[in-house]
């Protein structure tokens, strides 16, 4: 039976579902593992994301809560807003608590992806914060820690992500992710899925 990893993110202008594409290629490189997209509910309405320039969702899936019970790993990506996950993918893990009664995802590993406009603008507060969603379900948070090797000391390009999951700076939102933010999203979606397949085969 294939291990289930779901990739659960929510973009506003496409940079996280950019590195989302390249977790889902990273976890679906390792054998036996199934690797699925998802987008969480947007929650603002359509005459206010207009004002905001944001371009038309893609046709990647809406997840709800209880999806999540299906896969066994996940990695949750998400802007960052003021330091913190955007309230859109706040909203969904708020909407997360009859699996949180019945202890559904207990057990179960995630790791995190992120993006910021600035460098100084939250990637790693982002994450530490997030961590508290994962900590009450009982979920086991997964890091990247150094495991990227030389990419972790790229000191010559702007590079997002952190010991902590992959990242990508958007600037004006004009830049996209580097070669190198998107190879370091290939390897935490690898990463994490032979996490997941491990922790299910000894289960």
């Amino acid at each position: 039976m294939a291990v289930k990893v779901y990739i659960v993110y929510y973009s506003m202008y496409g940079h996280v579902e950019k590195l989302a594409e390249e977790i889902k290629k990273g976890a679906s490189s390792v054998e036996g593992v199934e690797a699925q997209l998802w987008q969480v509910a947007e929650t603002l309405p359509q005459e206010v994301l207009s004002k905001m320039s944001a371009p038309p969702k893609s046709d990647v899936p809406i997840i709800t809560p209880q999806e999540l019970a299906e896969a066994d790993g996940f990695v949750f990506g998400f802007p960052t807003r003021f330091g913190m996950m955007a309230a859109q993918f706040k909203a969904f893990m708020d909407a997360t608590g009859g699996l949180w009664r019945a202890q559904q995802l207990a057990g179960k590993p995630a790791g995190i992806f992120y993006s910021t406009g600035s460098q100084g603008g939250g990637q790693e507060t982002t994450a530490l914060t997030a961590i508290t969603q994962l900590v009450h379900h009982g979920m086991i948070f997964v890091p990247i820690g150094y495991t990227f090797g030389a990419g972790m000391f790229e000191m010559e390009q702007i590079k997002g992500g952190s010991p902590y999951g992959a990242g990508t700076f958007a600037g004006d939102g004009s830049r996209q992710p580097s070669e190198l933010e998107l190879k370091q999203a290939f390897h935490q979606g690898k990463y994490i899925a032979n996490i997941t397949k491990k922790l299910k085969g000894s289960a």
